[in-house]
């Protein structure tokens, strides 16, 4: 049997199989249950994307703002030097490289209109080192879409805006041990190893996400940033049930405070995040939350029928229609 029939093969057993979220009960010996962590590979090619959803808030204008977030992690092939999925990497075996992609999509409302934006993070699978990251923003306004690319010892930034002035591609440094803030996202969860030891903490270079540049308006300059993690664990309850979690705090100099709750048990979710602006700080660039709803792994791009719909239940979200 070839690799690509066995993988197609797996794929239809999985969408016939019913999914559920993983029991969100604590670990009888959470030291125990990180120690015995799947082999990567074993968990991450089993031709499935593991599909988060989320309860989100967002300070926007000088209010709170409900809307929900949906986070899409999958393995796929990419191009070292293209920088775009590869359709078949046999044919370029040097350039292609595995990673480990992130979707996540924002969606909230403001008034009579609404915003909807994307990040996608694309980070080797090897060691999590992010190879691009791209985002958009769309509302009634206009639209803005800018990309990180990391090539040798720099990054190529690039950014198509509707306000004038906005749009540019230029490099940015690369600092040694440079963290980009939606890089965390996947770095924080451990899938080969902690990052951090409990109690550990790493002083690093950060450049903000451009999800709070975009609302903060901000220019994209990288700052000295403490990343932490806690030496206890904590018991966090959110819409999908209560976790054990480890707490990761991250301060950059622009004075915010973030906090990543990645249960215990593999695959390591984030079950919760949230970003808080620093007192007195600016409307456009206050809190960023989001508490799980709920989480599946399905192979969701063969999901797009008529009543496909119902898989969204296993998110806790609803489709955006109703």
């Amino acid at each position: 049997m070839t690799p690509r029939l066995r993988n197609l093969l797996l794929t239809l057993v999985v969408l016939a199989a019913p999914q559920h979220l993983a029991s969100a009960a604590a670990p009888a010996n959470p030291t125990a249950a990180a120690a015995t962590d799947p082999e990567f590979g074993s968990w991450w090619h089993d031709g499935r994307a593991e599909l988060d959803g989320y309860r989100y808030t967002v300070q926007r204008y000088g209010h709170a703002r409900p809307g929900r977030a949906v986070a899409i992690y999958v393995t796929e092939p990419f191009s070292r030097t293209r920088h775009v999925k590869l359709d078949d990497p046999a044919r370029t075996p040097d350039d292609a490289v595995e990673v480990l992609k992130l979707n996540l999509m924002r969606d909230f409302q403001t008034g009579i209109y609404d915003y909807h934006t994307m990040l996608s993070v694309f980070s080797a699978s090897a060691d999590f080192s992010p190879l691009k990251i791209a985002f958009t923003s769309s509302e009634w306004c206009g639209m803005v879409s800018e990309e990180l690319h990391t090539s040798d010892r720099q990054l190529l930034h690039r950014v198509s805006s509707y306000f004038e002035g906005e749009s540019t591609q230029q490099p940015l440094p690369l600092p040694a041990g440079g963290v980009q803030e939606d890089e965390l996202f996947v770095r924080l969860r451990d899938l080969r190893g902690a990052w951090l030891a409990p109690g550990e903490s790493r002083q690093v270079p950060f450049l903000a996400s451009p999800f709070h540049r975009r609302l903060a308006h901000v220019p994209a300059l990288w700052q000295p940033a403490t990343i932490t993690r806690r030496a206890a664990p904590a018991t966090v309850t959110v819409p999908a049930g209560s976790f054990r979690c480890a707490v990761y705090e991250v301060r950059p100099a622009d004075g915010r405070i973030g906090r990543f709750d990645v249960e215990q048990p593999y695959p390591h979710r984030i079950v919760r995040w949230q970003w808080q602006g620093a007192a007195g700080a600016s409307a456009l660039g206050g809190t960023d939350a989001a508490e799980l709803t709920g989480s599946t792994r399905l192979a969701y791009w063969r999901t797009h029928g008529p009543g496909d719909e119902r898989w969204l239940d296993s998110l806790g979200v609803t489709p955006i229609w109703r």
